[in-house]
């Protein structure tokens, strides 16, 4: 088995076992083992190469070991990776100076994962809640919108209404409470009963684990109104929806909206090192003191160099534009083609999904079974939706190839 590798020293079939044997069986991943990347493109053991549609749930946006990036890594890996923040370093400043005035805040708290800064957002909340709002100790709600996927803390679980998400992790965090996503009128009457005690609003501008649920124009104008009637932080995850995902730097760009805090994640750091960012004004970011949060990592060298080089990418190669224009014709592409297992397909910018009705016992995930044996990785979510979301670095030649593939696909399953 060993003489027919490409890559690396063990076959697809032996890392499977193995993550099996020694790994927590928490994912159910597709059957493939990756071995490389660069660009669009994956590599398994063998040799055989795909097309990636997933890009690591948006955080390879600017393609897989992008030279640029991997370039700036190894020369700060060179020198120094991590100090704490105990002292001070030489790149974290120059990053904040970098990532603010990139996306206009006056100050950043940087941290690791997504649902660090999603935790740290509601840290933030709560705390100008109470030191600026006046709402009294302990009374302080945060809302989120019905349909979310922020995260895996318990936090976090705790605004859930997936069971998959949420059930046998209780007792969980009070002062959350849930409206319907896309319903403008659900935040506002309970604001206009309860808004005194409510910090914050906290939403996806695109709900992408819930199937790239595209909210209607004007919602997210119409909750930032609402919340500004009521003094409540309006908070933006777009930990998967931005950094040029949906075709502008932002969702939220869509509406001219500018969160009162912004968490972003993911494509941050191109794919190469967990990046999250909590971005926001003065008046909110200083109600943190010292000791009152953190992280070892958060902030560490190694990670400063690698966000900068990975903004400067989406920047330099106008990432956000290709984005918008492909994703419109990607769209009109697989719009123009029906099938009886195609009910609709929506999606802004290379963020985009198909949803399916099952034929013959042939779910999302079959197609996506199928889709990778035709050589295109993707992966379904709620057992009838199909997420794509290729790099954004992607050619049109190579979205055309992979429309192609996927009607294909479909085509095997009239």
């Amino acid at each position: 088995m060993s003489e027919t590798l490409k890559y690396g020293n063990i076959s697809s079939r032996e890392a499977m076992e193995l993550e099996e044997r020694y790994g927590a069986h928490n994912y159910h991943p597709l059957p493939v083992v990756l071995a490389k990347g660069e660009g669009v493109f994956l590599w398994d053991p063998e040799g055989k190469r795909y097309y990636d549609f997933l890009s690591a749930y948006s955080a390879v946006n600017q393609g897989h070991c992008h030279p640029h990036i991997i370039k700036a890594l190894c020369e700060q890996a060179h020198t120094l990776t991590l100090t704490s923040r105990a002292f001070y370093n030489n790149k974290l400043g120059e990053y904040e100076k970098f990532i603010t005035e990139y996306f206009g805040y006056d100050m950043v708290l940087p941290m690791n994962s997504g649902a660090e800064g999603v935790e740290t957002a509601m840290k933030l909340a709560r705390k100008w809640a109470y030191n600026v709002k006046g709402v009294e100790d302990g009374n302080a709600i945060i809302i989120f919108a019905e349909g979310n996927f922020h995260g895996r803390t318990l936090a976090i679980v705790s605004a859930s209404n997936d069971p998959v998400a949420y059930e046998g992790y209780g007792p969980y965090l009070p002062g959350i409470v849930r409206v319907p996503y896309n319903n403008v009128n659900a935040l506002s009457e309970y604001l206009q009963k309860h808004g005194k005690n409510v910090a914050a609003f906290i939403v996806e501008p695109i709900q992408g684990e819930a199937g790239v649920f595209v909210p209607d124009d004007g919602y997210l104008k119409g909750c930032y109104e609402a919340c500004k009637e009521h003094n409540v932080l309006f908070i933006a995850d777009e930990i998967q929806s931005g950094i040029a995902r949906t075709g502008k730097l932002l969702a939220c760009d869509y509406e001219n909206v500018r969160p009162d805090v912004l968490i972003l994640g993911k494509a941050i750091s191109g794919g190469v090192l967990p990046v999250s960012a909590v971005l926001a004004d003065r008046e909110i970011m200083l109600q943190i003191k010292p000791g009152q949060h953190g992280s070892t990592f958060g902030g560490f060298p190694l990670a400063c160099v690698v966000a900068k080089a990975a903004l400067e990418v989406v920047r330099d190669e106008k990432l956000a534009e290709r984005a918008y224009d492909l994703g419109k014709y990607f769209r009109k592409e697989l719009r123009n083609y029906e099938h009886p297992m195609i009910k609709l397909v929506r999606g802004r910018g290379l963020l985009n999904a198909i949803v399916v009705e099952p034929k013959d016992g042939k779910e999302a995930w079959d197609v996506c079974v199928m889709l990778k044996e035709k050589g295109l990785l993707c992966k379904p979510t709620h057992r009838h939706i199909i997420r794509l979301a290729p790099p954004l670095v992607i050619s049109k030649e190579e979205l055309d190839e992979c429309v192609s593939i996927i009607k294909s696909v479909f085509e095997t399953l009239r």
